[in-house]
């Protein structure tokens, strides 16, 4: 089983993502287990402060090491056996998150991740603390939490067992190294628009090449940068310069 730590400063944020849908099937079926700690408790002196003014001035306020640090201690303290935890700051200098860390960071047996607030955190963290930095996109947000439920989000539906079909995490967009092909369900025909006819003639041969080939498509319209370091073989090859030449036709 996967252990997940989350230290923020808001837990009842977690409360229904965690009691939802994939992630509460996963703990039911003890593939993974949660357990969010607001670090204020471990913070020292009777406000029990987690913050303070940064040295040099500034702007804002920056998170201050003693309750992370504690924290994260007694973490480890709680669980002696095993691998030694992925310590993730959730942060926008972090390196940007991507479907392939996702698939490394589901090897790990726990995960802690930090959720920080204010205008930052003390570098101590970033230099003694964490294995890794992640950021879930060019832009900021107030606090670490929600980067921090996509990234517990993403991996935990990549464990053994958790996702009813096997092949589902295998085949979604970004594992391949492409953008996922169309998918149609019935009705045949809606609205005058019809599912394309090799996806209901039953040669799963042709299908698997239909698909093969709308995946290249719809990675050049849409993700083209994905193409640039994709590893194609002769027959995609081929295909992508058709799909070029149908563009410019």
């Amino acid at each position: 089983m996967m252990r997940i730590d989350v230290l923020s400063l808001f837990p009842e944020m977690f409360e229904g993502v965690f009691q939802s849908s994939i992630l509460k099937k996963a703990s039911e079926k003890q593939a993974a287990s949660y357990n969010v700690i607001n670090f204020r408790e471990f913070a020292e002196g009777k406000h029990k402060t987690v913050d303070d003014y940064p040295y040099g001035g500034g702007a804002g306020m920056v998170l201050k090491p003693q309750p992370i640090f504690d924290a994260v201690k007694a973490i480890q303290q709680e669980r002696k056996e095993g691998q030694p935890p992925r310590i993730i700051l959730m942060c926008p200098q972090g390196e940007r998150y991507t479907q392939q860390k996702a698939e490394e960071l589901a090897k790990e047996e726990h995960l802690i991740l930090i959720c920080g607030h204010y205008e930052g955190y003390d570098e101590r963290i970033r230099q003694e603390l964490v294995t890794d930095e992640i950021s879930i996109g060019d832009y900021v947000l107030t606090g670490g939490e929600l980067g921090a439920m996509v990234v517990v989000d993403s991996v935990v539906r990549l464990l053994p067992g958790v996702l009813g079909n096997e092949a589902s995490p295998v085949l979604d967009s970004f594992s391949s190294g492409l953008l996922e092909h169309p998918h149609y369900t019935r009705p045949a025909e809606f609205c005058g628009l019809k599912v394309p006819e090799v996806l209901t003639s039953g040669n799963h041969q042709l299908i698997e090449e239909w698909r093969e080939k709308e995946s290249l498509r719809r990675t050049l319209e849409r993700r083209p940068d994905l193409l640039e370091n994709f590893p194609l073989s002769s027959k995609q090859k081929q295909w992508l310069e058709q799909l070029k030449g149908e563009r410019k036709s």
